[in-house]
């Protein structure tokens, strides 16, 4: 709900602070008082055309701040503000300031924060909706008119939105089930070929880094066979030195107990023998690792030299080649067996369309049955309006199958035909002026309880009518503001007399600067306001008492 607007510089506003409250809210004024100039200013701060011609002579720059309620968790508007990266805080109201420069140039800000002019146009969606001489949005926008007339029927678009849902997920499936299997024939040849190479060669993950290491272990064996040799003959060869120390520990083992430092010296020389005998192993374990066989150096040279000139055409590393194997086989297989797969996804998309189909079906009927409850409701609320040679009718249509979604295939859109025997077409073709806003007043009326923007404007919804017809509008004003706040740009005192809260709109003049102001109205003041309204510039005693009738019948 808008609850505050502030206007600095507008044309001829130098300064205003309005407060807004719930009902309805009359704006009355002379002709050429300025009441547009308090649209436009509350347009600007919606997103509308920064145009420099609304900032006052004078003046470097225009500022207009409206304050609505605190937008609640998980709303649209709370969406959009979160989609945007834009902080809020749903026990603060929401403040959209946008100022315009008099050299060119606009800015705007949501709750001090900067924000495109395109956000604020989105905002106003679900923030006010104005009705007047060039309304392009709220019910004159088809794109909305299917879900009004779901909300006027309360028609649950769930099981469709489901349906839906799983025929485009087997449709997709279908889809690249052919793909795969378009692409995997015309690969077949090739398949074949790589698949047999592959099964050859049949390689084992971790092969390569094996053949290689063992690779290089025989040629290091090889550069060092001579070497290796001739340790194993100084170790223990007939000359060794583990030979001459087994020969040395048994001449010493007859004489040890002569003396004991011979008995140290056999101890140490058992030691040595063992540590020598340590090393000998350990030189011959390596001599068994880095045995040179030519033959199985070739066959090992061979195989990795294969291994990698195959992953090399593949574009993979060696160790994937196996994985590549079953990759390319199971395509293979599924060559021979993708026909009865896409068989089956075949008979799976026809059944999600038949299931879809039947709840599309339903939702129809039900749309078609709420489309002439809504025409009948409509119906009732023209005549009163000064509207009853217009027909109403809600056109529900099927849409074409590339057209089908979530939320059905079907079209809906108002009509109307404003003359007995003249076509019918969309609301904005036809209607115009007045009689459009008399349109919108009869649909929202209608719609009620289906809700939409927090806040309606009417601009002039009475021009052109009066008296009976006038007090039906006032009437069914009175009635929709009872569920959301209403603002009403009026030349009709019956209406005015129906406004909870009324604001007068007037222009002044010191001499030197024309100026435009606003004030709320108090009991005795809004007696005297719809009196002239009455009477004109006179205001007669007549007219205060018309008035007060006025204002006690409503």
């Amino acid at each position: 709900m808008l609850t505050a607007l502030a206007i600095r510089d507008v044309v001829l506003i130098d300064a205003l602070d309005l407060d807004f409250g719930e009902g309805l809210g009359v704006l009355t004024g002379e002709t050429g008082a300025g009441k547009s100039i308090l649209l436009d200013a509350l347009g600007l701060a919606l997103g509308g055309r920064g145009d420099t011609a609304l900032v006052r002579q004078g003046m470097t720059q225009a500022v207009v701040t409206a304050s609505f309620d605190p937008p609640l968790r998980g709303s649209p508007i709370a969406a959009l503000l979160e989609l945007n990266g834009l902080d809020f805080d749903p026990a603060e109201p929401l403040l959209i300031r946008r100022i315009v420069k008099a050299d060119g140039g606009s800015r705007a800000f949501i709750n001090d924060q900067p924000a495109s002019a395109g956000l604020l146009r989105d905002l106003a969606q679900h923030l006010v909706e104005i009705h007047g001489q060039h309304d392009d949005r709220g019910l004159l926008n088809p794109r909305g008119h299917r879900a009004l007339l779901d909300a006027f029927g309360r028609i649950d678009t769930g099981p469709v939105a489901t349906a839906h849902r799983a025929m485009r997920e087997t449709q997709a499936a279908l889809a690249t089930a052919r793909e795969e299997l378009d692409t995997a024939a015309r690969d077949r040849d090739w398949l074949e070929h790589a698949v047999t190479e592959l099964t050859t060669l049949a390689p084992e993950p971790g092969e390569e880094e094996i053949l290689a290491t063992r690779r290089a272990g025989m040629q290091r064996g090889e550069k060092i066979a001579g070497d290796m040799q001739a340790i194993a003959d100084l170790l223990d060869g007939s000359e060794g030195g583990l030979t001459r120390l087994r020969q040395a520990a048994r001449v010493l083992e007859r004489i040890a107990d002569d003396h004991p430092a011979l008995g140290e010296a056999l101890a140490a020389i058992d030691q040595a023998i063992i540590e020598g005998t340590t090393a000998q192993e350990k030189v011959d374990e390596a001599a068994e690792a880095l045995a040179f066989d030519p033959a199985q150096l070739e066959a090992d040279e061979t195989r990795l030299f294969e291994l990698r000139a195959v992953a090399r055409k593949h574009r993979v590393q060696p160790d994937d080649l196996a994985a590549l194997t079953e990759e390319l086989a199971s395509k293979l297989d599924r060559i021979e067996s993708g026909g009865a797969g896409v068989a089956a996804l075949e008979r799976a998309v026809a059944a999600a369309t038949a299931a879809y189909g039947r709840e599309a079906g339903r939702l129809t009927t039900a749309r078609t049955e709420a489309a002439a409850r809504l025409d009948a409701a409509v119906k009732g609320e023209l005549a009163p309006l000064k509207l009853d040679a217009a027909r109403f009718k809600t056109v529900v249509v099927p849409l074409g199958e590339d057209s089908w979604s979530a939320q059905g295939k079907d079209r809906v859109e108002f009509e109307i035909s404003t003359n007995p025997g003249a076509p019918f077409a969309p609301l904005i073709k036809i209607a115009s002026g007045g009689e459009l806003s008399r349109f919108i007043l009869a649909l929202k009326v209608s719609l009620a309880e289906q809700g939409g923007a927090a806040t309606m404007i009417f601009d002039e919804i009475d021009r052109g009518v009066g008296g009976a017809v006038a007090s039906a509008i006032g009437e069914r004003l009175a009635r929709l503001a009872e569920i959301t706040q209403l603002l009403v740009v009026t030349h009709s005192p019956q209406v005015a007399a129906r406004g909870q809260h009324h604001l007068l709109i007037a222009k002044s003049h010191d001499g030197t600067v024309t100026r435009t102001g606003v004030r709320i109205l108090n009991d005795a003041e809004r007696q005297e306001e719809i009196a002239r309204m009455l009477s004109g510039a006179t205001v007669t005693d007549e007219a205060r008492a018309q008035a007060a009738r006025l204002l006690e019948t409503a």
